[in-house]
């Protein structure tokens, strides 16, 4: 039996068509849908990602910054240990330096030097004495200026005369005299608390 379709086939054709469009069209929304799904799970994977790399960074951070603190309280502690050395070292030189003075003006004094008044100011002495000569006083000043182990720096305020009266009341005119010198650091070699060696005073 011959079957004659009466139907026009081009509305036909038309239809499949537009069928054809409307599925494409739908599959391309549905991949395309899949695309934006699979982007926001990507960047919401990367951005967890960010966040726990951020979280370390900052717990590793504040890690360095206890660290840095405890460092910094190390340094000051050091700090503080190296002041007390240091305020101990200079008690202990402070303890000998009326010593060790004393021995080297008795050392190097010359002979009609005599020494009547010494007074220090932290590292600065003033000297008073009475001298037979200018002379007597030059070469006190010669002697501490190069053969001293703890004084350094002597300067001369002042000589002027003086009469002094002796046990058998007669007068002799002598100088009165006062001089500045400074306490430099002792040398190495030295042993604290123990003076240099030196010979009697000569007066």
């Amino acid at each position: 039996m011959i079957l004659i379709n009466l139907l026009p086939y081009r509305e036909e054709r038309r239809k499949r068509r537009k069928a054809a469009f409307f599925a494409g069209l739908g599959l391309a929304a549905l991949v395309g849908a899949g695309l934006v799904v699979a982007a926001y799970l990507l960047l919401e994977f990367l951005t967890q990602e960010q966040r726990e790399h951020n979280q370390y960074i900052q717990s590793a951070v504040t890690q360095l910054e206890s660290q840095i603190k405890d460092i910094a309280n190390l340094k000051a502690e050091i700090e503080s240990l190296k002041s007390r050395q240091k305020a101990v070292e200079d008690l202990q030189t402070d303890r000998n330096t009326p010593v060790q003075l004393l021995n080297d003006l008795a050392r190097l004094a010359p002979e009609g030097i005599y020494l009547t008044a010494i007074r220090q100011d932290n590292k600065l002495v003033t000297v008073s004495g009475i001298a037979q000569t200018n002379e007597r006083v030059s070469e006190f000043l010669r002697n501490v200026s190069r053969s001293s182990e703890w004084l350094e720096k002597p300067d001369l305020i002042e000589v002027k005369l003086a009469n002094v009266t002796t046990n058998t009341r007669d007068q002799r005119r002598l100088l009165d005299f006062s001089m500045k010198v400074s306490i430099k650091a002792p040398p190495s070699e030295a042993t604290p608390g123990m003076p240099a060696a030196s010979g009697p005073k000569k007066t």
